[in-house]
C-alpha cells in the first residue's frame, strides 16, 4: 500500500461548525494495515479533525442520524456506507440535516 492515501473531506449544512468553520479539507491518511474504510476514517476523523461535541457527529462507529453523507457525489448506502474501501482521491461530503428551532 502507498505511504498514505489524499482524499477530500467536505463537511456542509452546519456539520462545519463542529470543524473550526472549515469547510473543505484535504487530507492524507496515514499509512494502514487494513485498507482504510468509511469505518476507519470515521475514526481517523473524530481524533485528528473533529473539535468539539463528537455527539452531533458520530454516534457508536457511524455518523449521527441527520448527517447525509455522499461519497463522490453518490449516496454512501449505494455504496457500501462503513464498509466502503476508500480510493485515492474520493471526495467525501458530510451534510448535516441537524437544525435547531
Amino acid at each position: 500500500m502507498a505511504n498514505s492515501l489524499k482524499i477530500c473531506l467536505e463537511f456542509s449544512g452546519g456539520a462545519e461548525l463542529l470543524f473550526d468553520m472549515v469547510k473543505k479539507q484535504d487530507v492524507s491518511l496515514p499509512e494502514n494495515s487494513q485498507p482504510w474504510t468509511i469505518k476507519s476514517l470515521l475514526v481517523w476523523i473524530k481524533d485528528n479533525l473533529l473539535k468539539e461535541r463528537p455527539e452531533l457527529f458520530v454516534q457508536g462507529d457511524t455518523v449521527r442520524p441527520g448527517i447525509l453523507v455522499l461519497i463522490n457525489d453518490v449516496d454512501w448506502e449505494l455504496m457500501g456506507e462503513l464498509e466502503y474501501q476508500l480510493e485515492e482521491n474520493d471526495r467525501i461530503v458530510f451534510i448535516s440535516t441537524l437544525h435547531g428551532g
